[in-house]
Parts: C-alpha cells; structure tokens; sequence
C-alpha cells in the first residue's frame, strides 16, 4: 500500500526525470518502498486523471552540436493564429510553437516558434523555405537568436517542499 508519503517522494523523483536503467520504474519503487506495479499503477492513475498531461524528454541540444536557436516572433491577425499556429508546429523544423498575448504598443507578436540548427545561416535558410512554403510573407515577424543557454530542466512543483523517506 502506498502511503501518502511514498506517493510524495515518487512525485518528486519524476520532477528530477526518470533514472537512466533498464527498469525505470522499479527503480524509482526502490527508492519509494513501493513495488515496480504500484509505480506503474500510479502514474497511470495520474495520466488518466490529468494531473501528469505527458512525460518527455529535456534534450540539452547545444551538446549535440546544435548551437543557433532562433525564436521567430509573429504578429499574425487574431482570428488566424490558431490554423497558422498548426500548421508552423507541424512543419518539421519548428520544435515548439505556442501563442501569447501582445504586450502593446511595445510587443505585438502574438504567435511564437523555435528553429533549432548547427549555424544560423542553416536556421535562417529553413526559415526562408518556411516563409515560402506557408506563404508567410506578408505576416510581420522577427528573428531572436538565443546568446545564452540556461540551465534546462522539466516543471518543479514539489521541488521547495521537504519529504521525509518512505
């Protein structure tokens, strides 16, 4: 039986990622007192439930070669964002796309997406072909190239909170 604190320490486990062996999830049973079958129960149980929407990957791409990180930044008309936010998150070479509110006068973009390449002048040629392709010519954008990278990690929420061991 999981008691609620085994069911804490598991929640913050999965914050830190799943441990890189050939049984994940008895590995993190291991760590909680709870069997390989209870862990997998559990995270199904929250799949279903809503509270883990999906589990994913954080791919630390600069080490891999992957060096310009263009975010593209469009002020495209309201009642198209949705169909044009679509279709630039199904193109291959974009790798997250989402809308935001403008922030007028001084932001009007709307619409946000990533080009991860090996130079910029790859980036900036796939965007091109983007462009094109999607006849996005006319819609205003900008180009921000990343300068910077910062510590990447999946969503902490339990990460302040003390936990006793199961």
């Amino acid at each position: 039986m999981a008691t609620r604190a085994k069911v804490h320490r598991l929640r913050q486990l999965l914050e830190q990622g799943l441990p890189l062996t050939p049984q994940p999830w008895r590995t993190l049973g291991e760590q909680c007192a709870m069997s390989e079958r209870e862990v997998m129960a559990l995270v199904a149980g929250w799949q279903q439930s809503g509270l883990i929407k999906r589990l994913g990957l954080v791919v630390k791409h600069r080490s891999l070669g992957i060096t310009a990180n263009a975010m593209v930044v469009w002020d495209v008309p309201d009642p198209q964002v949705a169909a044009l936010g679509r279709r630039l998150a199904a193109e291959p070479a974009v790798t997250l796309c989402y809308r935001r509110p403008r922030q007028l006068p001084e932001w009007p973009y709307n619409l946000f997406c990533m080009i991860h390449g090996t130079a910029r002048e790859r980036v900036l040629a796939e965007l091109e072909a983007l462009i094109q392709r999607q006849n996005l010519s006319e819609i205003p954008h900008q180009v921000l190239f990343s300068t910077r990278a910062y510590r990447q990690h999946g969503a902490r929420y339990l990460a302040d909170q003390s936990v006793k061991e199961a």
